[in-house]
């Protein structure tokens, strides 16, 4: 009865509200009538006119009553939730004319079936491999292995292939770094341009010879460069099946300090290139030196219709323990899928290395003698003095049969008779002669092997591809699916993080190296999707309106193009890495910024189209824009101030703008007074700026405008929030230097206090001869408190906005802040820290957090953003073993609470004792640590890292079953994934400029309603032309659907959403756009769904990444 009441008043205030509007348009009408009197002869002789002037006008209050209507009719969706807990919806106060945010709901909605899935019980199947439960097995101690070091003797009959001959193989690659110890333009002109002319010549000269490539940011440039007479001849090689694209990324992601975000978006511009140019679809991945491997790559080639993969620098204890189980090649599973959905077949190379010693068979010795690059007079030798023999008809069967039985024993390393032996290494094959060494002197090999029987083998050249579908058709399984009946291949499920190459050299150190690069690579990710779905938006609507000629699409479109190409470079894996040489780092960086210039550009010409009233009065002037994006210091006028909201959820959330005076009003774009809060700018650690100022102020989530007004009489807006902040924290001065630091939190909902101290720890580096480097961590024991050389500065800021605690001592400036608003960004503390460590020697900075959860031995770190990984802390490992990638969150749980850092950027992560999260903030090291780049990490910058600590509490008498400890899967709470989201895409606000004309803007949203909690639009990205090189008129709109914890309660989250079980309505979606067509297809846009095209919804299961050919109107 209460729920039928409350709807029946609130649909009599709507009818109210359409009746007065309908009264003032008459009134309206009236006074034009009034106040623009005329003669009576000029009004018989133009009242048709007048009239149809009037009806024009009727039409456009309608129309604007219509968007009253449709805005109140969401707020009565999103409020619909509130009216079942029994909860008024109606507050009082006249806000009839200002598009009013719903209070978020007590608890979030959530649908039942939404829960089955993180509550879902574990059971391992028996022919599952779980590398958790591979690492308590593993022992990781380092025993001599003889000639192969790091494994085993291995031995064979020789009657082994008598019933079924060995077939064998042989895969030329080239490995081509986009930037390293040279630039990415440099490797270009230096070595790769000449590899692959020389490879057009050589794979003609014979059609027994292939080769593969993956990296098409070099692909790209030198096609670019080449005559159509040479892009016919690849075309024919790639017919012939002699030239394989592998993978057909932009580049070889690094996948630890990589947001999947950008792992996709260099994906789709590697495939879109090869689609438009070569019309190439990849079946294979090849990623030989990424250091260490995520799942997440392999569900996103699984995703974008790959079958087949292979991956190299595992931990050499795990090669060892695989070799010795047959289990090198496996079915990769994600630990979420019950079923078989994810599983793509993946190939670990067992040895060493990727190089030609390390590939032909367990000895590294004798197969250096078979890279002929190495032959007496060159220009590299091989270590271990013995060099390689020229083929000849006096030497082919000793050199044959000695190949043969390295080639035999590396395949006794897997389960079937065929292996795969990997021919090259970086940047090889750059001069004709080599080309003619390798492949002459192997053909001569293989027609030996081949031409007699009695050795029961076949060997030939050929790509990854060729030995997939060889491996396939011997086991019994078709080219791209499943096995046809029972698989031999085991199914695994985790990661291969942290790598070691030997001994206790783990390769912890580049989760962190220049994070300086880290983070503006996560800015750029941040305004390429935000500039990317304004730019389709704006384009599809620019359409509609005709085209005006100045509007710069064309031009928009190659800013778009360049920046998805540089941060696509920068995902490489000596890139975002770290791990390149200083000026090869800067490089890459000054892609990145000026990408983001750019990019600010098409925000800015797309958000003026947008919220343009009148469309005809558009005009595009570059030189005096009628927007642009807040800099530095905005100087405080009466200006329109443009609030972009990039995520997909209603969100109220803090803007902070520079001004030149403290003397400032805020107001609503009807006039309405904003609470904002006036605050200092430091000029230094005590010296307030006179010249500039900042003020935050809370704005909707929605397109929308404010004026900003100068006041001269100093009435500077302060304290007139009544609210109580929702969580409180309590500060320590430690002993002997006046360090502010946190050491609890208090919760307000429950009143409950919790113990969570912050510290700032150093680690030096080992006395050892091996030390800590640009990818090693190395350390010199645990880490001690930094003794900060003078007393510290505190600042405290206290407002109507936020509160803030900032205390700045030796090397760290920590900020702590509370924002006083209910939303989602009011229920966390956000932790800013300005690292800076220039001048010091072999030091590492970490941030501990220290909890009185008891979460024992087991935390907490995500993959790529997408996934959550459970890791166990190892005494049996040493310290630096137990850090692991952070690229979105790290968090502790015990069983009633858990405790969640959220962070804008990737930094290594670990918890070493229970309750305890550290992070590895920067590091400086002296010394290069012997892995190839040839110098230490020196050119450190001041590096703000940006956090949010978020404290949850399970639910415990809701009926939600909690998860079992030792589950190997685990999901993040609604409230941390939507934090996360508003941690990495915040606001955008743009101003007018001050020199150009006033004109009349509207607020633009395209959503009706907010997505449900859990879908997420990753991007919406407008597809280039097949024919003119610009854009079409078709996007790919890329949706996840993300898996969450609802054993977490959901009370006062500030979240204004709900779950629909993975559903989205499309007539309630598009509200200002629509969708002509919306057509499913793989992740890339490279395969058609069989399922057909979107008629009603779109519907998504949990984890699921999917993308849709979209047609927008």
């Amino acid at each position: 009865m209460k729920l039928g009441r409350h709807f029946t008043v609130f649909g009599s205030a709507i009818f109210c509200v359409v009746v007065f509007s309908l009264y003032l348009m008459l009134d309206h009408l009236q006074l034009d009538h009034i106040n623009n009197p005329s003669n009576g002869e000029r009004f018989e002789n133009g009242q048709l006119g007048i009239l149809q002037d009037k009806i024009d006008h009727l039409e456009r209050l309608l129309a604007e009553n219509n968007k009253i209507i449709a805005n109140i009719r969401d707020s009565v969706i999103n409020l619909r939730p509130s009216v079942k807990d029994g909860r008024g919806f109606l507050e009082a106060g006249n806000e009839s004319q200002v598009l009013v945010v719903p209070s978020a709901p007590l608890i979030v909605p959530i649908d039942l079936e939404d829960c089955q899935f993180s509550s879902q019980t574990y059971s391992k199947a028996a022919d599952t491999v779980q590398m958790l439960d591979v690492y308590d097995l593993l022992s990781f101690d380092n025993p001599d292995g003889g000639v192969w070091k790091q494994g085993f003797d291995i031995s064979y009959e020789e009657n082994e292939w008598d019933d079924e001959p060995l077939q064998v193989i042989v895969v030329p690659h080239s490995h081509n770094d986009p930037g390293w110890l040279k630039t990415f333009d440099d490797y270009y002109r230096d070595q790769t341009q000449h590899i692959l002319n020389n490879m057009v010549v050589k794979l003609h000269e014979d059609k027994r010879r292939k080769m593969i490539w993956s990296e098409i940011s070099y692909f790209s440039k030198w096609w670019d460069n080449i005559d159509h007479q040479k892009k016919d001849a690849v075309k024919k090689l790639i017919e012939r099946g002699q030239l394989e694209i592998a993978t057909g990324g932009w580049v070889m992601p690094d996948e630890a300090n990589t947001h999947y975000f950008a792992l996709i978006d260099q994906l789709l511009e590697g495939h879109q290139w090869l689609e438009r140019n070569l019309g190439v679809k990849p079946r294979t991945g090849w990623a030989v030196d990424p250091f260490g491997h995520s799942p997440t790559q392999a569900y996103l080639l699984k995703q974008a219709g790959l079958s087949n993969m292979l991956i190299q620098r595992v931990h050499y204890s795990v090669k060892k323990h695989f070799a010795s189980q047959k289990t090198l090649e496996f079915f990769w599973r994600q630990n979420w899928d019950q079923q078989s959905s994810t599983d793509i077949l993946c190939h670990m190379m067992p040895f060493y290395s990727y190089d030609v010693p390390h590939t032909c068979g367990p000895d590294p010795k004798i197969c250096c003698q078979f890279d002929f690059k190495r032959l007496p007079g060159g220009r590299i030798s091989c270590p271990w003095r013995v060099p390689p023999q020229a083929i000849t008809d006096d030497n082919v069967q000793q050199r044959a049969l000695m190949l043969l039985d390295q080639y035999r024993k590396k395949s006794k390393l897997y389960r079937t008779k065929v292996v795969l032996v990997p021919l090259g290494d970086d940047f090889r094959y750059t001069e004709a002669q080599e080309w003619d060494q390798q492949f002459n002197n192997y053909q001569k090999l293989f027609d030996y092997m081949n031409s007699h029987p009695e050795l029961h083998v076949q060997a030939q050249f050929g790509t990854i591809s060729d030995y997939f579908e060889i491996l396939r058709k011997n086991v019994g399984m078709d080219k791209v699916g499943m096995s046809v009946g029972l698989s031999p291949f085991p199914v695994l499920s985790g990661d291969f993080f942290t790598y070691a190459d030997r001994d206790d050299h783990y390769w912890s150190g580049y989760f962190t190296s220049r994070p300086f690069y880290k983070q503006l690579d996560r800015t750029l990710e941040s305004h390429l999707r935000a500039a990317e779905i304004l730019y389709s938006l704006a384009f599809a609507s620019v359409q509609k309106f005709g085209k005006p000629n100045n509007y710069p699409a064309a031009e928009n479109y190659k800013l778009l193009t360049a920046a998805r190409r540089n941060l696509g470079l920068f995902q490489h894996h000596d890139a975002i890495t770290g791990t390149g040489k200083d000026w090869v780092v800067v490089d890459y960086g000054t892609r990145l910024f000026h990408s983001i210039l750019n990019l600010k550009r098409v925000i800015v010409s797309s958000a003026h189209w947008l919220v343009l009233d009148d469309k005809q009065t558009y005009t595009y002037d570059p030189a005096n824009p009628l927007l642009q994006i807040v800099k530095s210091k905005m100087v405080a006028f009466l200006r329109a101030l443009v609030v972009y909201n990039p995520s997909e959820q209603t969100r109220t959330s803090v803007i902070s703008i520079y001004v030149t005076t403290p003397h400032v009003h805020v107001l609503t774009a009807h006039g309405q007074l904003v609470n904002a809060q006036i605050s200092a700018v430091w000029e230094d650690v005590s010296h307030a700026s006179t010249e500039a100022f900042q003020v935050r102020l809370p704005a909707l989530g929605h397109v929308k405008t404010i004026l900003m007004v100068t006041d001269g009489n100093n009435n500077i807006l302060n304290a007139s929030f009544s609210l109580e902040f929702l969580i409180n924290f309590d500060l320590w001065m430690s002993e002997g230097r006046n360090v502010l630091l946190l050491q609890t939190l208090k919760l307000k909902e429950d009143g409950s206090k919790h113990s969570i101290k912050v510290e700032f720890l150093c680690y030096g580096t080992t006395s050892k001869k091996d030390k800590s480097g640009a990818y090693l961590f190395l350390p010199d024991g645990e880490a001690m408190k930094c003794s900060p050389s003078q007393p510290a500065v505190i600042r405290v800021t206290k407002g109507p906005v936020f509160s803030e605690v900032t205390t700045t001592f030796t090397h760290v400036t920590h900020t702590l802040r509370l924002y006083n608003i209910h939303g989602v960004n009011g229920q966390a503390v956000e932790i800013s820290n300005s690292i800076d460590i220039r001048g010091e020697f072999n030091r590492e900075i970490a941030m501990r957090i220290t909890s009185d959860l008891n979460s024992k031995d087991r935390f907490f770190t995500d993959l790529n953003g997408f996934q959550v990984q459970p890791r166990r802390s190892m005494t049996k490992l040493p310290l630096q073993a137990n850090f692991y990638p952070m690229t979105s969150m790290a968090y502790l749980e015990d069983s009633g609470r858990r405790l969640t850092l959220l962070t804008a950027q990737s930094l290594g992560a670990t918890s070493l004792r229970s309750g305890q999260l550290e992070v590895i903030m920067d590091r400086r090291l002296n010394q290069d640590d012997n892995r190839g780049l040839g110098q230490g990490v020196l050119d450190n910058k001041i590096t703000a890292n940006s956090f949010r600590l978020l404290l949850e509490l399970f639910n415990s008498a809701e009926g939600v079953t909690p998860r079992e400890n030792t589950a190997p899967f685990s999901y993040p709470s609604l409230l941390s994934h939507i934090s996360y989201m508003y941690l990495n895409h915040p606001f955008m606000p743009i101003v007018t400029s001050l020199d150009s004309t006033v004109l009349a803007l509207a607020p633009y949203s395209p959503l009706s309603s907010p997505f449900p909690c859990d879908i997420h639009l990753v991007n919406l990205r407008t597809i280039q032309s097949q024919v003119e090189g610009g854009p079409s008129e078709q996007a790919a709109l890329i949706l996840h659907r993300k898996g969450f914890d609802c054993s977490i309660s959901t009370k006062n989250t500030g979240l204004l959403c709900r779950t629909t079980g993975g559903k989205v309505m499309l007539h309630r979606w598009p509200y200002m756009c629509k969708f002509i067509s919306l057509i499913p297809v793989s992740l890339s846009l490279m395969h058609q769904s069989p399922r057909g095209p979107v008629e009603q919804e779109i519907n998504l299961k949990p984890m699921e990444i999917c993308t849709y050919r979209v047609h927008l109107a």
